[in-house]
């Protein structure tokens, strides 16, 4: 261990530490920084066990980024934390202990072996990840996490109701996959108080339309659930496939205070947009307020 990290890990008192490409070697009495609040660590080398060890080993910590970290299956115990940001390719994630958590930002990169691995996991990873945070105001997730969020989805529990959640932003949805769109729907009900939401499509047009029909049952929409305080919706790439115009005939006709729902096409979608404008416009709406934006290709 060099000079430098043996005075780092002697700091027990720091509340603040950001590190970027570096390897940690810590002692092996080292237990944690007690009075640690924050916590950046991007591309740094160090044992996966000590990621989780350091971070229970800081009972005050509030925020946590950890970023560029390959095949980690991470655990995160963190009573008193509030903002969480990851992304990397990781194996497994398990928010355990997070019960003040205000703010989640996820981004995961996966190759097609982990995708097969993460389907032949047990468990329901929506219950795993969302199962305990029933303070959470802000969800981003980006790259293949409603992927992820989809695997073992029908040996979930009873939804957790996030009172506290006002903007759900989800990117790279695939519609042709009915586990994903339900697991949007899930979070989406389960927000009695969201006001925003945003979500983009990765729609493969041809498997999209080859899928088997979308038919939202009964206990995947249920009658008379609605969304009280959804004012806007954010709609980006689309496709115009039949599970996505589905999906946003279910936002209008449950949102009665709906006020703009803006569409941006896919760069690839042409000649179908103004079907797709035709088919929104006579879509029933709940809220008489409700206007459809249809934004044209950027130049």
């Amino acid at each position: 261990m060099s000079g430098s990290e043996h005075r780092l890990f002697a700091c027990l008192k720091l509340t603040s530490l950001e590190l970027l490409r570096c390897e940690l070697d810590p002692p092996p009495e080292f237990r944690g920084f007690s009075c640690l609040r924050y916590l950046n660590l991007q591309q740094v080398l160090v044992a996966p066990e000590f990621i989780e060890n350091l971070i229970s080993g800081c009972p005050l910590l509030e925020s946590l980024t950890l970023s560029y970290f390959d095949s980690l299956a991470l655990t995160v115990c963190a009573p008193n934390l509030k903002y969480l940001k990851l992304e990397g390719e990781f194996k497994d994630i398990c928010l355990k202990c997070t019960p003040l958590l205000v703010v989640i930002s996820v981004a995961m990169y996966m190759t097609d072996d982990k995708t097969e691995q993460f389907e032949q996991s047990s468990g329901c990873n929506f219950d795993k990840f969302l199962g305990g945070v029933p303070c959470l105001e802000k969800l981003t997730e980006q790259i293949y996490f409603t992927k992820y969020m989809s695997i073992g989805y029908e040996l979930g529990k009873v939804p957790l109701t996030y009172d506290h959640l006002k903007l759900i932003q989800l990117y790279q949805v695939s519609f042709e996959d009915m586990k994903e769109i339900l697991v949007v729907l899930r979070l989406i009900l389960s927000s009695p108080n969201l006001q925003e939401l945003h979500i983009s499509s990765s729609s493969n047009a041809i498997a999209a339309s080859e899928a088997s029909d979308l038919n939202f049952r009964e206990t995947d929409c249920p009658t008379g659930c609605t969304l009280k305080r959804l004012k806007t919706v954010k709609i980006s790439d689309l496709s115009g496939v039949p599970h996505e115009m589905e999906f946003l005939k279910c936002l209008l006709k449950n949102s009665p205070v709906l006020e703009v729902m803006s569409i941006l096409p896919g760069i690839y979608v042409s000649c179908g947009k103004l079907n797709v404008v035709i088919e929104l416009l006579r879509f029933r709406r709940a809220s008489a307020k409700a206007e459809i934006i249809f934004i044209r290709d950027q130049m």
